[in-house]
C-alpha cells in the first residue's frame, strides 16, 4: 500500500475498460477493510461477493471515475443516468433503463476509498464530479444507497436520509442502508 504523506497529488479521470481489474481489487480490499466495523463477518464477506464488483455499464456509459496516486489506484465511484441503485440484490440486476432527468434523480454508484487514503477528500472528489456531470445531463437530483461506512461522507456532502432499512443480498443476507438524496447544485 502506498504512503499516506508522501506522493503526487491524486488525479480523477473516467474509469476505462483497462481499468476494471484493478477497479474490483480496490472495492474488495475496501470492503474487507472498513464494513467490518458496521457490518459482522458475515455481512462483510457477502458485501465483498456481491457488491464489490464493477459493474461494466457504469464503465460503458463513461461515468465512473477512478482517483490515482502515482501508478496506484486509491479511490473508485460514479453516477448512472439508469435505473439501477446499487449492485448486489438480484431485483437491480438487468435494470437498465434510461432515467428521466425531469422527473428521476440520477445515481450515485459504487463509491469505494482504499483504507489508507479514507479521508482525505477523494470521496467528496468523486461526489462532485458525479453532480456536475449529472447536471449536465439536465438531471436535478442525485440519490443513493449508501452503506453504513459511506453514510458520514454522504451526509457531509449535503445528502439527506429518505429510508433506513435493509437490503437482502443474493445469498439472503440483509445489510443495513440507507437511502439518500441530494439536489444537485447550479453551477457557479
Amino acid at each position: 500500500m502506498g504512503e499516506r504523506s508522501s506522493g503526487p497529488e491524486p488525479r480523477l479521470r473516467v474509469a476505462t475498460d483497462e481499468d476494471r481489474d484493478a477497479i474490483d481489487a480496490l472495492m474488495k480490499a475496501s470492503t474487507w477493510a472498513l464494513f467490518p466495523a458496521f457490518y459482522d463477518a458475515q455481512q462483510t464477506a457477502s458485501s465483498v461477493m456481491h457488491i464489490a464488483h464493477v459493474d461494466p455499464m457504469l464503465i460503458e456509459d463513461e461515468t465512473y471515475f477512478v482517483i490515482e496516486a502515482g501508478a496506484e489506484m486509491v479511490a473508485c465511484g460514479g453516477w448512472s443516468r439508469r435505473d439501477k441503485l446499487f449492485s448486489g440484490p438480484t431485483e437491480q440486476e438487468g435494470r437498465a433503463r434510461l432515467l428521466d432527468p425531469g422527473t428521476e434523480p440520477a445515481r450515485v454508484r459504487a463509491m469505494f476509498v482504499r483504507d489508507d487514503w479514507t479521508r482525505r477528500g477523494l470521496g467528496t472528489r468523486i461526489l462532485a464530479a458525479c453532480e456536475l456531470a449529472a447536471g449536465k445531463e439536465g438531471f436535478t437530483r442525485v440519490a443513493l444507497m449508501a452503506t453504513l461506512p459511506g453514510f458520514p461522507l454522504y451526509i457531509r456532502y449535503g445528502f439527506l436520509e429518505v429510508e433506513r432499512g435493509p437490503i437482502t443480498l443474493p445469498d439472503g443476507v440483509q445489510l443495513d442502508c440507507v437511502a439518500m438524496e441530494k439536489d444537485i447544485e447550479p453551477p457557479g
